[in-house]
């Protein structure tokens, strides 16, 4: 019954007990809708229970049961803007994650099959060998660059032909990628972040790959593509090994949430490879100091070798294999290089803010939900900007695994000023951030937009 028909039945109520019943009734009632108003309103930071509605989740699964071509824009669709409650939000993510899962395994079987990708104008050829038993919660996934660089097509085939014998995880999909170009910097070019995305979108689609368990490595110039590389795609990595190379001006910064190794000849004096190699020893050794929840490395000199290391380095593997991927990490530490990204864990830029050389440090506290078993956490989230060099906004995004979207967020900013709002999930939000990439366990429903002036 809406407020109009119960003042209405109110003022046809007889009065039997007091002259002022019919006042009494009128004031309590519109009282009750001032405080429904005020609760359910984003301003104040509790809400009244949320009730479930089917229109939204049917309108969603008609949506996705057309065919791509005839689909209307997501974005533009009224349903995509409405506020989700919890159990909605599950629905529509899997909705959404097996829709994505249909079309892009039937885009993508024919280049999975035919072991090469074209992005651009530019292709990489790869080749893979799977190893041991499949894991319940699926295979691991090794990416191992070739040596090489600025050389000949010839010598560069060769390298890679050698990189796919090279070593041999336990258990995994071991797949070894040809660098698109023969540049001395063929590894770390802004392309390569593009096809090793798209490898492990289609390792996860036809290969069963866990999303949390991929490893990149790599040897000589693909040791140097690892020193650039895991940093700055370290939210799509459990664990990383560079063997041999040389970083160039990569920045460890990038590296606190996952594992990374380093393996190098003692005697590998070209380029001073082995004393670049002592000295990123020591800077990760005082990162961890500094973040003992952070950086877990293990650097090894081979001090009796030179640039070959007589597969000493083949340890690096089983050492990788133990990292899990947390793609929720309660700190993230974000440095932008040459190759710029959008996202990075749980935060986002827009293009303005796409900058070179900027730094981000966001810390969250606030009990995080489990992934596995979804139980709510126990108190509200509080995020605290601790850096943000050369940007002037950020976005920080949430989901229900992550934090708990029924109260409050509430984010400190560098200057130690509080902005606290409530968080609306939406389809739009979970579809938004699978566009973007295809990883079912890093996808999200709601986001903050905060200002840093």
């Amino acid at each position: 019954m809406g407020f109009t028909a119960i003042l209405a039945y109110a003022e046809g109520l007889p009065v039997r007990h007091h002259p002022h019943s019919r006042f009494m009734i009128r004031i309590s009632l519109i009282t009750i809708t001032i405080c429904s108003a005020l609760l359910s309103d984003n301003r104040i930071g509790y809400a009244l229970p949320d009730s479930p509605t089917a229109d939204v989740i049917k309108e969603l699964t008609s949506w996705a049961g057309q065919s791509e071509s005839a689909r209307p824009r997501l974005a533009d669709q009224e349903f995509a803007k409405t506020p989700l409650n919890k159990a909605q939000a599950k629905q529509a993510s899997a909705i959404l994650v097996k829709d994505f899962r249909n079309q892009l395994a039937s885009q993508r079987k024919k280049e999975w099959a035919e072991k090469i990708i074209r992005l651009d104008k530019l292709e990489m050829k790869f080749d893979y060998r799977v190893f041991g038993e499949k894991p319940k919660t699926g295979r691991r996934l090794f990416i191992s660059m070739h040596g090489g660089g600025g050389t000949t097509a010839n010598i560069n085939d060769q390298q890679w032909r050698n990189q796919i014998r090279l070593y041999e995880p336990k258990e995994g999909v071991y797949l070894a990628p040809r660098a698109p170009t023969n540049t001395w910097n063929l590894w770390h070019q802004g392309h390569i972040d593009d096809f090793f995305t798209r490898i492990i979108e289609n390792a996860i689609l036809f290969a069963d790959v866990n999303p949390n368990q991929v490893y990149i490595m790599g040897y000589s110039a693909g040791g140097d593509g690892v020193y650039q590389l895991a940093p700055r795609m370290a939210d799509q990595l459990a664990a990383a090994a560079m063997m041999a190379g040389h970083p160039n001006n990569a920045s460890p910064l990038g590296l606190r949430n996952i594992g990374f190794t380093l393996h190098m000849g003692g005697l590998d004096k070209a380029y001073n490879r082995n004393g670049i190699a002592r000295q990123w020893k020591q800077k990760l050794a005082d990162l961890q100091d500094n973040d003992t929840q952070g950086y877990r490395h293990k650097v090894t000199i081979h001090e009796k070798h030179g640039h070959w290391m007589n597969r000493d380095d083949r340890v690096a593997v089983p050492w990788m294999s133990k990292f899990s991927r947390d793609p929720l990490p309660e700190k993230i530490v974000w440095f932008q290089s040459g190759r710029t990204h959008q996202r990075f864990y749980w935060l986002a830029v827009d293009e303005k803010n796409r900058v070179g050389g900027s730094q981000i440090s966001v810390s969250m506290t606030g009990k995080k939900t489990s992934q596995t078993t979804g139980d709510s956490p126990a108190s509200a989230a509080q995020f605290k900007i601790d850096k943000a060099d050369k940007i002037k906004s950020l976005t920080i995004r949430l989901n229900d695994h992550f934090v708990d979207l029924d109260q409050p967020i509430t984010v400190v900013l560098p200057s130690g000023k509080k902005l606290t709002q409530k968080a609306r999930r939406t389809i739009g939000g979970l579809y938004r951030s699978l566009s973007e990439r295809f990883d079912p366990e890093s996808i999200f429903s709601a986001e903050i937009n905060v200002p840093l002036e």
